[in-house]
């Protein structure tokens, strides 16, 4: 029995996981172990790590085949899953944590798939106590966070009652380019999934279970508000996974709200209001040159979507499944994310306006996402008396509602990632 098990430890970002989690500082205080499902591969990534098999075990393990499955699951407090894309490869081993009463984390931003599992899994997770979180690393938590974070700061000036009108997040990616794994998810999504069910993954609140105001429509050109020099973007194209994500911690929180939660004082300060809306778009130099981006993302979409030579010449040039950057730019790589948040009006119609930042330094979709991932993990398996009251009856959750304050302040300790929120503008009249 060990506290973590990586699943997919054979995979590019499973080695940094593992890595990261084999020269933790809190390494004596948990154990953990790697699952793949080549021996030969899971020797190598032992060999290249310098482990031994006597302080990590290994497990050899087909996802495919739920004997096996169950049988890794057992054996784990925690189950860090990096084998995607999660559509086909996810769902046998979240129904293996839910049954055992084990809980989960992975880094799938495959909404429909999200949703399936909720529908499916979320009642029977509440009753096992597992506690299933989507979304650990670059997709969502960042976003997840800088919502977090933005309300908390609009609530130490306005107080508990002090509700979010818009959130905005304004992301720069340093060196970042999609992955090989990510990249084909998309295409099997686009492949595999049906139709009707991708647009209903689009639609605003697909995960929260209640609806709220809707976020402002997808446009070519966004600007950043309340910024010290005009910052032009275009849509992010995974403002649709990290949106849905930030409204269904917005919804689970509203519910915990509405249903008169028995430990109030504890819902209260996390609930956004009912007014609260999203967006997301990625910074580019100029408006022109965020124009341009999105006509031309707008037409490489298009064309993925609807014509199959399309996707084939794609899989020629895009970097496959498991293939990742060097050592020098997986440390190159940078991120940052300001998001600016603004309250409801109060009677008077004054805002309360707040500015939060979240830095990391390497690259994003690989050795942050490894790092974020991990602490998740290690909230999970080492920090569970502090974690948020939502999160202690299981279900499937999200970064902020299973982890709060707890991961904020773990990403802190890293060295590597920077959280910030300040009070930007005391009130403002509208």
């Amino acid at each position: 029995m060990v506290d973590i098990v990586v699943l997919g430890a054979t995979g590019y970002t499973g080695r940094l996981i593992a890595q990261y989690l084999a020269t933790h500082p809190q390494r004596s205080s948990f154990t953990f172990g790697l699952a793949a499902r080549s021996q030969s591969a899971l020797e190598k990534v032992f060999e290249g790590l310098n482990l031994s098999k006597d302080d990590v075990p290994a497990f050899t393990v087909d996802v495919t085949n739920r004997r096996d499955v169950d049988a890794v699951v057992q054996q784990a407090g925690v189950v860090i899953n990096t084998i995607g894309p999660y559509w086909r490869w996810g769902t046998s081993v979240v129904r293996a944590c839910v049954h055992h009463g084990k809980h989960y984390v992975d880094l799938t931003g495959e909404v429909h798939w999200i949703k399936d599992i909720i529908f499916e899994f979320d009642y029977a997770a509440v009753k096992s106590g597992s506690i299933v979180v989507p979304c650990c690393g670059l997709d969502s938590v960042p976003s997840d966070i800088l919502a977090f974070v933005a309300n908390k700061t609009l609530k130490s000036f306005g107080g508990p009652a002090t509700a979010v009108d818009l959130s905005t997040s304004a992301w720069k990616l340093g060196g970042a380019s999609i992955s090989g794994g990510t990249f084909s998810t998309i295409l099997t999504a686009l492949e595999e999934v049906p139709k009707q069910k991708m647009r209903e993954s689009t639609q605003s609140f697909a995960l929260s279970p209640v609806n709220g105001a809707h976020a402002p429509r997808p446009r070519i050109l966004y600007t950043l508000p309340y910024s010290d020099r005009p910052i032009y973007g275009a849509w992010y194209f995974m403002a649709i996974t990290n949106s849905q994500v930030v409204q269904r911690s917005w919804g689970l929180n509203e519910l915990a709200r509405r249903a008169n939660h028995p430990d109030a004082t504890s819902v209260t300060p996390f609930s956004y209001g009912p007014d609260f809306k999203y967006e997301e778009f990625v910074v580019l130099p100029s408006a022109l040159y965020a124009v341009m981006y999105s006509i031309i993302l707008a037409t490489i979409a298009t064309l993925l979507v609807h014509f199959q030579p399309a996707r084939w010449f794609a899989r020629r040039i895009m970097p496959g499944p498991g293939e990742g950057p060097s050592e020098k730019q997986l440390k190159d790589g940078s991120i940052k994310i300001t998001n600016i948040t603004t309250s409801s009006p109060n009677s008077q119609g004054d805002r309360i306006v707040a500015r939060s930042i979240f830095r990391g330094r390497g690259d994003p979709g690989y050795f942050l996402s490894s790092i974020m991932i991990s602490e998740c993990a290690l909230a999970l398996a080492l920090d569970s008396a502090i974690l948020p009251q939502i999160s202690t009856g299981g279900g499937i959750l999200t970064p902020m509602t299973a982890f709060g304050d707890v991961l904020v302040e773990r990403l802190r300790k890293t060295g590597r990632i920077d959280i910030e929120s300040e009070l930007l503008v005391g009130t403002e009249t509208r």
